[in-house]
């Protein structure tokens, strides 16, 4: 063999990996990337709404009821959603995640085809907080006119305890937005682009991770789902007990 042929040889095979790099997989489901825009959306909405006063107190609900429904359909889908929307495929132990946080600060970066494991415990903990956050709005009121639609289950007190971590939560819940959106950041300025195009497509690049994609998003189930949650919330919410508090 030549030296020429040599260098053809390697620079085939370069080509070869730089297509491989580049294969792009399907990852996210059109229902994940659904919900991820639309709770971004009603999060906003009810801060938003909030802020404009008690007249806007209405849609501030409304966009609580959205919070309520989009939270729990993604916890039911983490159970029987598709490959990589599933928690026991994403979500790390202590030991595995505190090991992948030690071996970022070092510069070492491994490729994960869905969540990292600091990615996938943020994805939890921002749930479980604007699922507590839109769930205790149920119970409370503004000391004004206005109170939730569940307020008739409690006291007033009780009231007023859940209206106080209603509003606290929202500080931590904004304090987990905003490391989420640096640590994108922080990904698209060490090269990786493809985390809000992924989110956007459902495609991201293999890069070698060792993960199948998936073949289909399963949509018409994640419809069933968020019907069904929809209806039992539309239904606790008539049945609720009628507050006798007058000074609402």
């Amino acid at each position: 063999m030549t030296i020429s042929d040599r260098y053809t040889q390697a620079g085939a095979f370069e080509r070869r990996s730089e297509g491989l790099a580049e294969e792009q997989t399907k990852v996210w489901d059109l229902p994940v990337r659904l919900f991820h825009w639309a709770l971004a959306a009603s999060f906003t909405g009810a801060f938003v709404t909030n802020r404009l006063g008690v007249s806007y107190f209405k849609y501030h609900v409304w966009f609580g009821y959205a919070v309520i429904v989009l939270v729990t359909f993604r916890i039911l889908w983490g159970f029987v959603g598709t490959r990589h929307a599933q928690f026991r495929n994403f979500l790390r132990g202590p030991v595995a995640t505190l090991r992948y946080a030690r071996d970022l600060l070092r510069g070492r970066h491994f490729a994960y085809i869905g969540h990292n494991p600091l990615g996938a415990w943020m994805v939890a903990l921002l749930l479980i907080g604007l699922g507590a956050q839109a769930v205790t709005g149920l119970f409370g009121n503004d000391d004004i006119f206005n109170v939730g639609p569940l307020y008739g289950y409690v006291t007033k007190d009780v009231s007023a305890q859940l209206t106080s971590l209603h509003r606290h939560l929202f500080y931590w819940i904004a304090a987990a937005v905003a490391i989420h959106i640096l640590a994108v950041i922080a990904h698209r300025a060490f090269g990786d682009t493809g985390l809000v195009h992924a989110m956007i497509t459902g495609r991201k690049q293999n890069r070698g991770a060792g993960a199948n994609g998936i073949a289909s998003s399963r949509t018409w189930l994640a419809v069933l789902l968020t019907v069904a949650i929809a209806a039992a919330l539309a239904w606790i919410i008539q049945h609720a007990p009628v507050s006798l508090d007058d000074s609402f």
